[in-house]
């Protein structure tokens, strides 16, 4: 069964950071689990968190825009050609991990038989991993324009200001109705000295639960461009076993 996190908030709040955080994590605690990274996030950050310019996205296969790696074989029906072409644009990091990056996604109510095709395509990509990490957009609502799939976690990416909390609120008024019941909560990223305390009570009395924070990391300020970051990696390690995960290999 598959076990879909999805990382939501503003530009820059560190949400590719905490992906990554999250992938080093399930990577040490189930080393033979296959992982799918799908970047859902229009600025592509992701991919290049990795060192890598992903042009061919599943937007190029909606577009007719996308340029294969090979010819397109004869004799497929649409459903099988765009099966076919979301393996295409596939990228291997590694043994066990794969990204893809959606771009652009087509509006919810549009009718054309693509739309329903690349949902279809997507889903049965998804369920193929043990865990899939979608870098969003601001909130899920992008994210189900492209697939309509339940979300075992949403994690909202907040910063220790009265600005990023009150936009948390908003991201989980706006994604409760994507996240089909699964668990919910904000993380606190870039926390220094700031009085956690009266952010907790903010976040409370929208009944919206705190599910962990992460110190500021200043080797991050100077921008570094893979989003790596030891210190992240151990928070999160701190919090991991509140969240509605695999706690363990089995």
């Amino acid at each position: 069964m598959t076990v879909k996190i999805a990382f939501t908030g503003k530009s820059g709040s560190g949400k590719t950071t905490i992906l990554k955080a999250f992938l080093s994590v399930i990577q040490e605690n189930f080393p033979d689990k296959s992982v799918l990274l799908f970047d859902n996030d229009l600025t592509g950050e992701l991919g290049h968190s990795f060192g890598l310019d992903i042009r061919n996205t599943i937007y190029g296969i909606r577009s007719g825009k996308h340029e294969y790696k090979t010819g397109i074989p004869q004799g497929m029906t649409k459903h099988e050609y765009v099966e076919w072409a979301m393996e295409d644009i596939i990228v291997n990091l590694n043994d066990n991990v794969d990204i893809i990056v959606s771009w652009f996604a087509g509006a919810k109510d549009c009718r054309c038989p693509i739309t329903g095709q690349i949902n279809d395509a997507c889903q049965k990509l998804i369920e193929r991993y043990d865990f899939v990490l979608f870098d969003c957009e601001f909130d899920l609502k992008y994210l189900n324009q492209l697939v309509d799939t339940d979300i075992d976690l949403t994690l909202i990416i907040a910063n220790p200001g009265t600005d990023s909390i009150h936009l948390a609120k908003r991201i989980n008024e706006f994604s409760t109705k994507y996240a089909a019941g699964g668990q919910m909560g904000v993380v606190i990223n870039k926390v220094q000295n700031e009085d956690l305390n009266i952010i907790f009570e903010q976040l409370q009395s929208s009944d919206i639960e705190v599910l962990g924070t992460i110190p500021f990391d200043n080797n991050l300020a100077k921008g570094v461009l893979d989003r790596k970051s030891e210190i992240v990696q151990e928070a999160v390690k701190q919090f991991y076993f509140r969240l509605n995960l695999p706690q363990e290999n089995r």
